[in-house]
């Protein structure tokens, strides 16, 4: 079980077949899938990643965005244009100088 816990601490993302697979090969343990899969239960861990049906919008979010491009016939480039917002987690925080800003 201790080296169960430290594995998950370094790794919470691992569930129970890559942690088994871990103690058979790294740690030469000859253990059975069961096992691990009974402590894991025990021990109230759970592998952090996307669970099923992620997809569907959670209950009581009813936004729906309308297509505002429907009835609009694109007849030239450049006609319509479209935008992508990333959120890109950095280290340290930057400054990039807003251009539109008033001097």
């Amino acid at each position: 079980m201790r080296l169960i816990d430290q594995q998950y601490l370094q790794e919470p993302c691992y569930g129970v077949c890559r942690v088994w697979e871990w103690l058979q090969k790294d740690k030469g343990y000859k253990v059975n899938i069961k096992r691990i899969r009974r402590l894991y239960q025990l021990m109230g861990l759970e592998a952090i990643g996307p669970k099923p049906n992620t997809s569907k919008p959670a209950p009581g979010h009813n936004k729906v965005y309308p297509y505002l491009l429907r009835n609009f016939a694109i007849t030239y480039s450049n006609e319509v244009w479209a935008t992508d917002l990333t959120y890109v987690s950095m280290q340290k925080r930057v400054s990039v100088p807003d251009s539109r800003r008033a001097r």
